[in-house]
């Protein structure tokens, strides 16, 4: 299926949420009880009824990304493109460009190296927990053969474009805001490794670190994620995902993953 849009910015861009605090400080909202069953155990069924965000028709996100128009293309990732659309505040039902809430919808390209396995685990981890600093779900598309993703909007799009991109858009980050975005995707990862979490992200890196309008750094992108050592246990074994030179390398070499590397 090749690129999406020749002009558009490489990233799955997108988002927020979450209350309450712990011993890092951080605001904390999780419906995701230490009695979870590990995401591998579960069906679809089980992962679909047991999330508390909108199932979304097809023509819905049609009618809200304007047909997928390329002009509403907003980024590319592994999954697919992600494009701009708009939905009522209220009822979450698609609304005139300008208006409303603005999403970002990821739409899975059926020639990519992603597909149903880590769509399902995207929604199996963002549609229970909520944090400021990881993206916020808003829904999903289960239809035929389509496979979508429904995010809030984040307006300064992903790290990676802000450090490595040049252009009117993005401008080189000041140290100050450097560190505030590392310092939001840490805390982002002390929630998912705390208790009863206990979530291994696996693949943290400048693209899937998304930025609002404020600077406020986000998570994003969670369908290699996986449930992390419960009991006794300080490790997983797993097999070996990830992005090549971001992943840490005795992971690499071992397939065994724990909540420090």
């Amino acid at each position: 299926m090749g690129s999406c849009f020749s002009s558009c910015v490489k990233a799955d861009n997108l988002f927020h949420n979450g209350k309450s605090s712990d011993l890092y400080g951080l605001s904390i909202s999780s419906r995701k009880s230490s009695s979870t069953v590990a995401a591998a155990q579960k069906t679809e069924g089980e992962i679909l009824d047991s999330t508390p965000v909108k199932s979304f028709t097809f023509n819905e996100l049609k009618l809200a990304t304007r047909n997928f128009r390329p002009d509403s293309v907003i980024g590319e990732g592994g999954f697919g493109c992600v494009f701009k659309g708009w939905l009522d505040e209220t009822t979450l039902t698609p609304t005139r460009p300008g208006t409303g809430l603005v999403i970002a919808v990821k739409k899975l390209n059926q020639e990519g190296f992603q597909g149903h396995r880590e769509w399902l685990t995207e929604i199996n981890y963002l549609g229970q927990l909520s944090h400021p600093n990881l993206v916020k779900l808003v829904g999903y598309c289960l239809e035929d053969e389509h496979h979508l993703l429904v995010y809030e909007f984040m307006q300064k799009g992903s790290l990676e474009n802000h450090l490595f991109r040049r252009g009117t858009y993005f401008k080189p980050l000041p140290w100050f805001l450097r560190v505030k975005v590392a310092l939001d995707a840490a805390k982002g990862l002390a929630f998912l490794h705390s208790d009863p979490v206990k979530v291994i992200y696996r693949d943290i890196k400048a693209s899937n670190i998304l930025l609002d309008a404020d600077y406020n750094g986000k998570l994003s992108d969670f369908g290699l994620a996986r449930d992390g050592p419960t009991g006794d246990r300080s490790y997983v074994s797993t097999r070996v995902m990830g992005t090549y030179g971001y992943a840490a390398p005795e992971y690499m070499s071992s397939g065994i993953k724990s909540t420090k590397g």
